[in-house]
């Protein structure tokens, strides 16, 4: 029996972090897990971390998809917060930012880790970007490098 799995550690992997800026507040802390992440647990080099601004979490399908254009990362990793607000803005954006980098990967074939938090107050995301669960943005980073070991070992299989 074959059993592929992939592995964290990707030392020569290129990864693009996209970012958000609008609640940078919060993205900031996800970022700063991403990148430990990378660096400390997947042994990602400075040189091959990307960081790209981008106005907000709608913004963050387009660019990924730029990036995965690009044909110079491995996989890419998108950050952001949406938080739930009185109004349905918060449907549309939250939907759009998580169906926008689906299609990306899909299209692309390139592992895109969706980081951007959706909820409901500002507590529960401060909770997910480093507090009481963890830091969703160093998960994200994980889950990157694990798809792009796994890819490569599909593709050697």
């Amino acid at each position: 029996m074959k059993v592929l799995e992939g592995a964290v550690a990707a030392p020569n992997a290129k990864i693009a972090v996209v970012i958000a800026r609008f609640n940078s507040f919060i993205n900031e802390s996800l970022l700063e897990g991403a990148v430990d992440a990378l660096k400390r647990i997947g042994q990602v080099k400075d040189e091959n971390i990307t960081i790209v601004r981008a106005p907000g979490a709608y913004e963050l399908p387009l660019v990924a998809r730029r990036l995965a254009e690009s044909k110079k990362f491995d996989a890419i990793v998108a950050l952001g917060t949406v938080i739930c607000g009185g109004t349905a803005h918060f449907e549309y954006v939250a939907g759009e930012a998580s169906s926008g980098l689906g299609q990306v990967a899909m299209q692309a074939e390139i592992p895109v880790a969706f980081g951007v938090l959706t909820t409901e107050n500002i507590e529960q995301a401060i909770e997910r970007a480093g507090t009481k669960a963890g830091n969703k943005g160093a998960e994200a980073a994980l889950t990157a490098l694990e798809m792009v070991n796994l890819l490569q070992q599909i593709d050697a299989a």
